[in-house]
């Protein structure tokens, strides 16, 4: 059973544990990803966890729910048994067609996508060739800790070559590519492809070195593009660039050396411990980490198999292919040290100048996220530093809060003096952003909302409309347009919103971010880059929901730092569905009065019941007790693979619901889908036809053509969705299916997410007896390797 990251997050978390798959092999229609970890990112970051062939045991008896109400479905009278085997793909990837990183997108907005994504990569190697001389801390580190950062040092500062420091031997070595760094377009339709593409006869001499290999010759596209022109010679020097292609494992980049290298082989290489290195802290980054720590990925690296790992991490270093850190450890009771480094590159002395040794640890992270941590880091505290500009006099910010109610007062009268704050509350709260962009807009600013998807972002773009106020066109100019609300991608690419002014900021004055635990480090950044000077942002969004698909935990991070005003809204969510999952958000499984069937339990001994129980209470049972189609209710379950995954239940709600050949793709007019342009992000909508160019989508109002080629990878069907798929929206109904196989998958910020998404009636088809309260109660989000406090303490002065 395919499960959320954080359920994979043990074992990424030591960098990730071996997973399956035979070398060379792939998974059917779903093997764009073969390997376990890319498509982790592809489909919103679920993950899978249970072993292959697994057999859910027969659960006997009728499960107990969390609500005094109803415990059998709303006019329902019996259920058929299916199939209790559930097949569970194991390891720490999914087989998820959420798309490529390479995300789709129409040419004006892939143009304006790669020309910001430009912008960035010139600001970032600024950066980098500003950067002096070598950090002084580390001085109480000893054995291999302290060997590694003085070599690093000195091949960093010059002093000298990267092979006398490390002790390798001086083979003419091969500066390694450079790693795959796709950008992360706003949603759209057409894919971003590289100008013209590997040239054909590289594609094909690939080819030929792959089949030689026992390699699957379907990687042939993807491995010339990643490597190049060269690539055959690269592969044929280094048979370990293979594992650098998205999904394949280390244990087929084995025995793809092993076919072309043959005695030369061993575990020992020192190719094979630099490509292991990396792939193990990009497996890390899916499960959400932005560096590991050095003791935890040598340990990690010799249960891979690494003769060597100390050796295998300064090679990794030694060659630019990631980069060490060493940050300075909270001191008790206080922050970590100002004075903790930034990067091994940066200068700084350890204790801030006071002559007192502090302890540090040492991480090893890719230079893609550790650069974005360090630009994210930069921005906020530039926010957080500089006085916001001023439309409107402070007497009217606060004659606008006097009027407001509660925390809504409380939020406009921090906005009006601070460039950032931070706002928290569940789905109730968001009456409180709305009235804070009103007040703005009546000030005079430029002011915007950006939500995590397109069903965020249409369910506040309705509430501003409901909340606004006719009255007082005073100082309103006639022709101005109120506050707006559109997706965090596309205002990022200029697809939606106000644009970018002369300087490729973006030509606002405040910017309300809902939905703010799911921004990752990257997008994150580029936001705050973004921004003009004299801006305000909010971050908004509920702590409790699951975090973000991509690396990092930028908002909880930033409420853990305390580095600018926080507002907790007071608004509980109402009714029984409010009670119940404000009872899970403190780690409480509550039973709750349900007159009205708002909250119904729907206990199954096994997989094949959950399907059964599942089309029957979306097809018939809540359309006929509730009063909610079909078409407003939405499945979620904990992954993709098993008896009772996304894959099982579409296919039975499509044949119940839209019965068809699936003449284009498995796809046929009708069809409910879930479109994902780029990783962490999905589109719901539904296929309207399928021509020549490709699959035509209806989603959130707009038409996307989906290419050919690219349906299999970015486009599956939409009735059952993951949790993480659905974070952001909400329906009038949900059905959460929580099939036996699923119990080891759950947590706290799971079923709060999942139970979350129903706005009038929430059926939870229970098969896991007692993991459902145990997972609320003692399983909380797994913990996230990220240096973003660390970073912001030296620049922005604490928030008591």
């Amino acid at each position: 059973m395919s499960t959320e990251p954080e359920a994979a997050a043990e074992e990424t978390a030591d960098a990730v544990g071996p997973g399956p798959g035979a070398p060379g092999t792939t998974d059917g229609p779903d093997a764009a990803a073969h390997g376990a970890s890319a498509a982790a990112a592809r489909d919103g970051a679920e993950t899978t966890t249970a072993r292959d062939g697994a057999e859910t045991a027969a659960r006997s008896g009728a499960q107990s729910g969390p609500t005094g109400g109803t415990t059998a479905a709303p006019g329902d009278s019996g259920a058929e048994a299916g199939g209790g085997a559930s097949a569970e793909e194991a390891g720490t990837g999914t087989d998820a067609p959420d798309g490529d990183a390479a995300a789709a997108g129409e040419k004006s907005e892939a143009e304006a996508e790669l020309a910001a994504q430009r912008v960035e990569r010139e600001r970032i190697e600024r950066r980098k060739a500003e950067r002096q001389g070598p950090v002084d801390a580390g001085a109480k580190l000893s054995g291999t800790a302290a060997d590694l950062l003085a070599a690093v040092r000195a091949v960093e500062s010059g002093e000298k070559p990267a092979a006398p420091v490390f002790g390798a031997p001086e083979p003419a070595r091969r500066p390694a590519p450079e790693p795959d760094r796709q950008p992360r377009p706003a949603a759209s339709a057409e894919p971003v492809a590289a100008p013209g593409g590997p040239a054909p006869e590289t594609v094909q001499a690939v080819r030929g070195v792959l089949a030689e290999g026992g390699a699957p010759e379907a990687l042939a596209p993807q491995t010339a593009a990643l490597l190049g022109e060269g690539a055959e010679g690269a592969l044929r020097a280094d048979p370990w660039q293979l594992l650098r292609v998205t999904g394949v494992r280390p244990e087929q980049a084995d025995g793809f050396a092993r076919a072309l290298l043959g005695a030369e082989c061993g575990p020992d290489d020192e190719r094979r411990g630099r490509a292991v290195t990396v792939w193990l802290l990009e497996q890390a980054a899916l499960a959400g980490h932005t560096a590991l720590e050095l003791p935890r990925l040598t340990e990690t690296l010799a249960r891979r198999g690494v003769p060597d790992p100390d050796a295998a991490v300064q090679s990794t270093l030694a060659e630019g292919e990631a980069l060490a850190f060493q940050d300075a450890l909270e001191e008790p009771g206080g922050r970590a040290d100002s004075a903790s480094s930034r990067s091994t590159q940066d200068t700084g002395e350890e204790g801030a100048g006071d002559g007192v040794e502090r302890p540090v640890r040492v991480l090893v992270g890719l230079e893609r996220y550790a650069l974005a941590e360090e630009s994210l880091a930069d921005g906020l505290a530039r926010l957080v530093n500089s006085a916001p500009k001023q439309d409107g006099s402070a007497a009217d910010w606060e004659q606008a809060a006097a009027a407001a109610q509660g925390s809504a007062a409380e939020l406009i009268r921090a906005v009006a003096g601070h460039g950032l704050v931070l706002h928290t509350g569940g789905e109730a709260s968001l009456a409180e952003p709305a009235a804070l962009l009103h007040t703005a807009h009546a000030l005079g600013l430029r002011a915007w909302a950006a939500a995590h998807g397109p069903l965020g972002r249409d369910r506040f773009a309705a509430l501003l409309d409901a909340s606004s106020e006719p009255a007082e066109p005073s100082s309103a100019e006639p022709d101005r347009t109120g506050p707006a609300a559109v997706t965090l991608a596309g205002l990022l690419s200029g697809a939606e919103g106000p644009g970018r002014d002369a300087e490729g900021t973006l030509d606002l004055d405040l910017l309300v971010v809902l939905d703010a635990p799911q921004l990752d480090v990257e997008s994150a950044a580029l936001l705050a880059e973004s921004l003009p000077d004299g801006a305000r942002l909010v971050l908004a969004g509920d702590p409790a929901v699951l975090w973000s698909a991509g690396p990092g935990r930028v908002f909880a991070d930033l409420l853990a730092a305390r580095v600018c005003p926080q507002v907790a809204s007071r608004r509980p969510d109402p009714g029984p569905l409010g009670e119940l999952v404000s009872g899970i958000g403190i780690g409480e499984l509550s039973q709750v009065e349900a007159p009205g069937k708002e909250v119904v339990i729907v206990p199954v001994r096994e997989a094949g019941e959950a399907v059964h129980r599942t089309v029957q209470l979306v097809a018939d049972s809540v359309p006929r007790a509730i009063g909610v189609p079909a078409e407003d209710t939405q499945v979620i379950t904990p992954g993709h693979g098993g008896a009772a995954g996304t894959r099982a239940l579409n296919a039975a709600l499509k044949e119940r619901l839209n019965p068809g050949p699936g003449r284009f793709g498995g796809f046929d007019p009708g069809d409910r889908v879930a479109y994902s342009p780029a990783p962490g992000r999905t589109l719901p909508g539904r296929v309207t036809k399928a021509e020549a160019d490709g699959l035509h989508l209806a989603c959130a109002g707009e038409t996307v053509v989906v290419p050919r080629d690219r349906v299999e990878q970015s486009v599956r069907h939409g009735w059952a969705l993951t949790a993480h798929q659905a974070v952001g929206g909400r329906w009038p109904a949900v059905v959460v299916v929580l099939p036996g196989d699923a119990a080891q998958g759950l947590s706290r910020p799971w079923v709060y997410t999942a139970f979350g998404r129903a706005a009038r009636h929430l059926s939870v088809v229970h098969g896991v007896e007692q993991a459902l309260p145990r997972a609320v109660a003692e399983v909380p989000a797994k913990p996230r390797t990220t240096r973003l406090p660390v970073l912001l303490a030296p620049q922005v002065p604490t928030d008591a």
